[in-house]
């Protein structure tokens, strides 16, 4: 029976970025796809944050199809019949090499998939895996599509709700707090068009978040980031929350809403939808991470929960790929050695703790319980509508005076209870 090295499950960016670090390594590595070609199935919101893995994928980015570097951050706070924006713009978020760009996923993949296949890696897409195979008290290799495939070692990269991890029993299935839904849109509409409505020049773009009257005041908020000829526009919304308090539309209808809003639909105006899709995304923060190895196996990206809520940003593909690529690196220690234990595959975990990736997740771990606070998307998007309206509202008699204005609001009981909600904030 044939054997590989390594048999990857999943083409999303923790696959392909343990298949570019095992490349031209003298490896048989096999990379498994459900999808009709990588990137098919993947519908993130859009966002690669480059500089934490610049220097693990030397030669990649010069060629990789980036959409728009990002130069304005934007946030939104959305009442019922109001909001706010903050835009942000510093001369080094336009400075070179850009820290971040927007990707179009189906785009992305695909490309950096044809490129492993130029450097020998196999890739075989439209294939389902249903289960792992088990030999001498290791996972010894997968069933995909009625096939026993045997390798060395094999990497769990299926994604949020991650079949093969809970086959090998390394987890059980989650609790609804540690996924979130998320929806997106694509949506078609010329250079020159998105760079007049964002004030954008070349291949320029923005990001914004929203939050507030988005989610109906539930745990969650939108998202939009420009492409070079599109925008992507979505929600994500917790499930837990969705499912607890309930009452609220559906959450296709949630986006239609959205982009009726005021704020939206004048930058959406006249586009066309290119991609229509939604998936589960990982919530759980540190806490909600999956073990990450064990015998023969080992588990990266959104399988192993490697998506974090920062409150300010939401990040992933990152850590999806810095994942990847520290899984090939154990695997190629683990060969150097000819043991493929769970003692030797443990490396993987030491490597991450050494890197950005459980760092970040170390230092972010109470983000998840700060953001449960549910005044944070119903009450402050309201207390923050309605101090602005009566700042800018012009009566037809004299204009009251600013301090009287704001007193109005911040009462004793409103200081108070914003002292104990943004205490919980220095947790972050």
């Amino acid at each position: 029976m044939e054997k590989f090295d390594a048999i990857i499950v999943g083409a999303g960016l923790a696959g392909l970025g343990c298949a570019w670090t095992l490349a031209g390594k003298g490896l048989e590595v096999l990379v498994l796809e459900r999808g009709d070609y990588p990137g098919a199935k993947n519908l993130s919101g859009g966002r690669l944050y480059v500089n934490p893995v610049r220097d693990l994928f030397p030669g990649l980015w010069e060629q990789a199809p980036m959409e728009r570097c990002i130069v304005h951050e934007g946030v939104t706070v959305m009442a019922k019949e109001r909001s706010l924006t903050m835009d942000y713009a510093g001369d080094e978020l336009r400075a070179q090499p850009h820290q971040s760009y927007s990707v179009l996923r189906s785009r992305f993949d695909r490309w950096m998939a044809e490129r492993l296949e130029e450097k020998g890696v196999m890739l075989l897409p439209k294939t389902r895996v249903d289960d792992v195979v088990r030999e001498s008290g290791k996972i010894g290799g997968v069933i995909a599509g009625g096939d026993d495939l045997r390798a060395d070692v094999v990497v769990a990269c299926d994604g949020v709700l991650s079949l093969l991890s809970e086959k090998a029993g390394l987890h059980t299935p989650g609790k609804p707090g540690d996924y979130a839904v998320g929806i997106k849109e694509v949506i078609g509409l010329s250079a020159d068009v998105i760079n007049d409505r964002f004030n954008l020049d070349g291949k320029e773009g923005t990001a914004r978040l929203y939050i507030g009257e988005v989610t109906k005041g539930l745990f969650g908020g939108g998202f939009l980031y420009t492409n070079s000829e599109s925008i992507s526009l979505g929600l994500v919304m917790g499930i837990h929350d969705f499912i607890e308090k309930g009452g609220v539309a559906e959450v296709p209808a949630l986006l239609d809403a959205f982009k009726a809003r005021p704020e939206i639909a004048p930058l959406v105006k006249g586009g066309n939808t290119l991609e229509y899709g939604a998936h589960m995304i990982p919530e759980g923060g540190y806490k909600g991470l999956t073990p990450l190895f064990g015998n023969g196996i080992l588990v990266a990206g959104d399988a192993a929960g490697f998506a974090l809520n920062m409150g300010f940003t939401v990040r992933g593909m990152e850590y999806a790929l810095a994942s990847g690529h520290f899984a090939g690196k154990a695997i190629l220690k683990a060969k150097e050695v000819g043991d493929f234990s769970a003692k030797s595959l443990s490396a993987y975990r030491g490597m991450l703790e050494d890197s950005f990736v459980l760092r970040d997740f170390m230092n972010f771990r109470e983000t998840p319980a700060v953001l449960s606070n549910p005044r944070f998307f119903n009450h402050y998007p309201e207390f923050i509508g309605n101090i602005m309206k009566d700042l800018y509202e012009i009566p037809a008699g004299p204009k009251e005076r600013l301090y009287p204005t704001l007193r109005k609001h911040l009462t004793i009981g409103e200081l108070w209870a914003m002292f104990k909600d943004f205490r919980g904030v220095t947790k972050i």
